[in-house]
């Protein structure tokens, strides 16, 4: 009974197994390898080792202008996110009315996602002659360039990346929700205010979400593809030429598979080595409960 008990869990078990297979483990092996051959798109691959690599850490100014572009976005975008999203959260947590009406408005923007119709329309928003320059103007602030100026194009994409703020936000709620109210009462009791109530008791007891929302959004923010693909274009002078979007020019475009293989994995590292900088760090803010 125990041998097919323990067949019929294998049996469950292998579509999964399959999928990861196919569609995860192996991906990834042919990746390296392929980071390790000249691959275009026509002719054979030939092996160069890490030839790629060193190209691209040595002698590529694109790779250099991407990086920056990438870290810009990501160490300001990142933070942000999180700050709206909490406060917003905060704010929805008091019994307010309507306020679950206002929950499902904030949260649809994350519903989106990165749907191309909205990085179109976003685009179109913050172009030269665009509301927001219109409603700028009506206060007698001069139109900004946006999307052309490299400073403010890293800044648009970034305020789309801030108001698609939703999914964070209801992880946010759902942690400000768990905090037992028996601490504010304590807390109310003793006559503390609420904002040392906000840093003495709310903030530490949702670190953990907090860690939690802070390595989602890192590691989402260095996948951003379609606003800067389809808002700026890589655009003004690679200030917006993430990581992700080279990758695509190198694999698609210009069909070099070894190179841009090289890419991901070096992205890969990237990624991995600043969530393990915001997982090292978290065991001096981050506090669970036993």
């Amino acid at each position: 009974m125990k041998t097919k008990n323990s067949y019929i869990t294998y049996l469950m078990l292998a579509p999964w197994f399959l999928g990861f297979v196919v569609f995860k483990a192996y991906p990834i092996i042919i990746s390296f390898w392929y980071s390790l051959m000249e691959y275009p798109i026509l002719g054979d691959p030939e092996f160069i080792g890490i030839a790629n690599y060193k190209h691209i850490l040595t002698d590529d100014p694109i790779f250099k202008a991407s990086i920056i572009g990438t870290l810009k976005y990501v160490l300001i975008g990142t933070p942000c996110v999180l700050i709206i999203s909490f406060i917003v959260a905060y704010v929805l947590n008091f019994k307010l009315k309507g306020v679950n009406f206002f929950r499902t408005i904030y949260y649809i923007p994350s519903i989106l996602g990165g749907n191309v119709a909205v990085s179109i329309l976003w685009g179109l928003l913050f172009n030269i002659n665009g509301p927001v320059n219109t409603i700028l103007n009506i206060f007698g602030i001069k139109s900004i360039y946006w999307v052309s100026d490299p400073t403010f194009a890293v800044i648009t994409l970034i305020l789309l990346k801030c108001w698609q703020f939703g999914s964070t936000m209801l992880i946010f709620l759902a942690a400000l929700q768990n905090v037992p109210t028996s601490l504010y009462e304590y807390a109310a009791i003793e006559g503390v205010s609420k904002l040392r109530q906000l840093f003495s008791i709310t903030l530490p007891i949702i670190t953990p979400m907090v860690l939690f929302n802070c390595v989602n959004v890192l590691v989402k923010a260095f996948q951003e593809f379609n606003s800067a693909y389809l808002i700026t274009k890589g655009g003004p002078n690679n200030a917006t030429y993430f990581l992700n979007l080279y990758i695509y020019d190198q694999a698609f475009q210009s069909g070099n598979y070894g190179y841009a293989s090289a890419l991901t994995w070096i992205l890969l590292v990237i990624i991995g080595i600043l969530t393990a900088v915001v997982f090292s760090s978290s065991k001096y803010w981050v506090y669970y409960s036993d």
